[in-house]
């Protein structure tokens, strides 16, 4: 299974990396380091995250990282196209995936 980085993904996970690293640039590095190792276990488990709830169709899933943030994806059958990367603070935009 191929894992696709949306533009936004990288962007929003880089912001929230930003965040932290005003306080503790270490945490924010290892932060960085643990949202792709997250996305790299889906490589042999693309099923493992649950429907997003906004959703609700199952080609969209999410995994929760720390529990303060989502990673949304797209699960295809050859790819997984990761969307975005919210904190849980954050209302999702459903047009930022695509859907309206």
């Amino acid at each position: 299974m191929r894992i696709v980085w949306s533009p936004l993904a990288i962007e929003r996970a880089h912001d929230a990396a930003s965040y932290i690293a005003r306080d503790k640039p270490e945490a924010a590095q290892a932060w960085l380091l643990g949202v792709f190792e997250a996305v790299d276990r889906l490589e042999a488990f693309p099923q493992s995250g649950r429907m997003v709830p906004e959703i609700g169709l199952a080609e969209y899933r999410e995994i929760v990282y720390r529990r303060s943030h989502r990673i949304i994806y797209y699960a295809e059958k050859s790819a997984l196209r990761i969307l975005t990367v919210r904190n849980f603070a954050q209302r999702l935009d459903l047009s930022e995936l695509g859907l309206d």
